[in-house]
């Protein structure tokens, strides 16, 4: 930094009594030399540029407190930060607002701005919205980070059935977590599959058996497949039940809801065939249990839990609820005005189908979704004409939120996949901060590690101590974990 005004330094030539408005100070951030002056820095005297103006007058001391290095023969002060970030923060000086440049990480432009007192205020609300995306996925890496360290870690202070409680929630709801959770997992997505083929199957009249009363029921042998399955659910459901952590969270969990729905109708249904005739007719009864048999479709819902696609395809239509509205609102205006028009221009015709506008609606729908049923169609000249402008509005129609949805799945399922990896990257890099923090200990501690491995309690402890120069707040508040965070870099 270049600065006059300050007899400290025998080279400044120009009086002490300079105002700070006309200095001229010379930055140098990474090889790149900026040119600032007093009447521009003072406009917000809280940051460190404007900070250096008067920086002199303290003596080293006061300089170097502010900066990294500084050369009194040049007359220049060094900052080792970036100079990209540099460059868009200085622009708030000039401009009142700050943007920030495509390629450079939110949160180490956040570090910069902080490191040269800029207030987060002067960041344009577009770049505020990148930064904020940036902390929910280091968050949840975070949260991936922590739930991972909890099923390493062994708490000595619970007991046995709490060890026992983690061990049954471990071994249900994480299959990587081992290989037999793994082959459980498995039997679990087999027995959905078998149970949802014998509910189809034992519609097949010719697989049915008749009854003494003459009416026609499952066979026997899927009757009891389907016994099997159900027992394999309600046991698994149970086992969860009791071992998790948060039992209201857990029984309103949307999938476990759907678990519930599979289940419920089998032991509704067997009550009613036993105890139901007693209490109402047998007609009704069987009317009841049909009704209560056609519920068993919910449990083709429980793929969704052995499978992160169907997850994704849920997110991804959790996040188009807006494009879906667009759709839904372009096809009910469609359908209520050429629905209307159809009616009208069909009743000159003596054996028209359009007997009022509401039934038109059930015609307007089946040509506007290109499906086309055939049971109702015009027959004038004009209704044709009515019906071919429909079919390609609809077509447009159907046609324009595809593309949105679509982003959101892709931008969703390689988020998650950036996600998990980050995740693992910062185990990776916790371990070896850790192995390199103990490397002058004993060569028995490092065989102690190795060979109890990354379940063990030594694993756990040796984790805790890892440190780095990023700090997850998530991870901190309790278990004063540091770490670097890969996926800022």
């Amino acid at each position: 930094i270049k600065m006059a005004g300050d007899s400290r330094f025998p080279d400044v030539d120009i009086d002490g009594s300079e105002k700070s408005e006309e200095m001229e100070i010379v930055v140098n951030v990474g090889g790149v030399r900026q040119v600032f002056y007093g009447d521009n820095l003072n406009q917000y005297p809280e940051t460190r540029l404007a900070e250096l103006i008067n920086c002199l007058s303290g003596g080293y001391d006061s300089i170097f407190s502010l900066c990294d290095d500084y050369d009194p023969g040049k007359r220049e002060f060094y900052f080792d930060r970036d100079p990209d970030a540099f460059k868009c923060i200085i622009d708030v000086y000039y401009f009142g607002e700050i943007h920030m440049k495509k390629g450079i990480c939110p949160i180490c432009f956040k570090n910069e701005m902080e490191f040269w007192k800029v207030d987060l205020k002067f960041l344009d609300d577009c770049c505020k919205t990148h930064l904020s995306e940036k902390k929910e996925e280091l968050e949840e890496i975070a949260r991936r980070v922590q739930l991972i360290l909890d099923d390493l870690g062994v708490d000595a202070s619970e007991n046995r059935w709490k060890r026992c409680q983690k061990c049954i929630w471990k071994f249900l709801e994480k299959p990587e977590s081992s290989y037999p959770a793994r082959v459980v997992a498995v039997l679990s997505f087999l027995f959905i599959l078998i149970s949802s083929v014998v509910m189809c199957v034992g519609t097949i009249p010719d697989l049915q058996v008749v009854d003494a009363e003459g009416n026609r029921m499952e066979h026997p042998t899927l009757d009891s497949i389907e016994t099997a399955c159900i027992g394999w659910f309600t046991m698994e459901y149970v086992l969860r039940l009791i071992s998790s952590p948060n039992k209201f969270h857990f029984a309103l969990s949307f999938m476990n809801i759907v678990d519930v729905l599979a289940i419920l109708p089998f032991y509704v249904s067997l009550i009613l065939t036993h105890l139901g005739a007693k209490l109402m007719e047998l007609s009704n009864v069987q009317q009841a249990v049909q009704a209560l048999r056609i519920m068993r479709i919910a449990r083709i819902f429980k793929l969704a839990r052995h499978s992160s696609g169907l997850q994704t395809l849920t997110y991804a239509l959790k996040r188009s609820f807006k494009e879906l509205g667009l759709l839904l609102m372009y096809l009910a205006v469609g359908i209520f005005v050429f629905s209307a028009l159809g009616y009208t221009m069909e009743q000159s015709h003596p054996e028209t189908l359009f007997k009022s506008i509401p039934q038109s609606f059930w015609w307007a729908i089946i040509t506007m979704t290109t499906v086309g049923y055939g049971d109702i169609y015009p027959k004038t000249t004009l209704g044709k004409l009515n019906a071919a402008i429909s079919f390609l509005c609809g077509v447009i129609a159907i046609a324009l939120p595809i593309h949105p949805i679509i982003n959101n799945f892709v931008r969703y399922y390689n988020k998650q996949r950036v996600l998990e990896t980050a995740a693992k990257h910062e185990l990776e890099l916790m371990e070896l901060n850790s192995a390199e923090g103990k490397a002058a200990g004993s060569k028995s501690e490092l065989e102690d590690f190795s060979r109890e491995g990354k379940e063990g309690p030594f694993y756990s402890s040796r984790i805790k101590v890892s440190h780095s120069d990023t700090f997850i707040h998530l991870l901190s508040e309790d278990k004063h974990y540091r770490t670097r965070l890969q996926s800022c870099k």
